[in-house]
């Protein structure tokens, strides 16, 4: 079997700079993995073993505080973000249904993304809309006092877009 070698990638300019201003600070790498992630929407591997070269730190501890922070993504998400609030107040007031019903509308289940790479799904702890209950967000506009009826309307507005 023959394994081809990938080319590396390079870091665009503006990681370069972040890295570079944030290098020598106390949490530098929590603050370059958020600006790696707002530039991919998630972290390739790719870019964690460029990034690991660069700051001369070791692969296994980029890795170390990607997989601690659940805010940090190894896969890419799908174009429309759908987080489902599964604190306390959204629980008990019916959020295991929302989940399911998505999981039935889309045809997929917590984080994991749609076949066409539109949207993807995860559970979250709070959205800090407890009054709100049952409550979702889409690529951060909230929807709240939701019922399962309601889901289809909110995803088509989305869909295509």
């Amino acid at each position: 079997m023959v394994f081809e070698k990938k080319d590396s990638v390079k870091l665009s300019d503006a990681i370069l700079n972040f890295v570079k201003t944030w290098r020598n600070k106390p949490g530098n790498l929590i603050m370059i993995l958020h600006r790696v992630q707002e530039e991919y929407g998630y972290i390739p591997r790719e870019v964690a073993l460029a990034l690991s070269k660069e700051m001369n730190v070791p692969l296994a501890k980029i890795y170390g505080v990607i997989t601690f922070y659940h805010l940090f993504k190894l896969k890419q998400p799908g174009k429309h973000k759908i987080s489902i609030c599964m604190g306390t107040a959204c629980y008990l007031k019916g959020g295991g249904d929302i989940v399911q019903e998505l999981q039935n509308i889309l045809g997929v289940g917590l984080n994991a993304v749609t076949a066409d790479g539109e949207f993807s799904i995860e559970s979250v702890r709070c959205v800090g809309c407890c009054g709100l209950a049952p409550v979702i967000t889409v690529d951060g506009e909230v929807f709240g006092r939701l019922t399962k009826e309601q889901l289809p309307g909110i995803i088509s507005k989305f869909k295509g877009k």
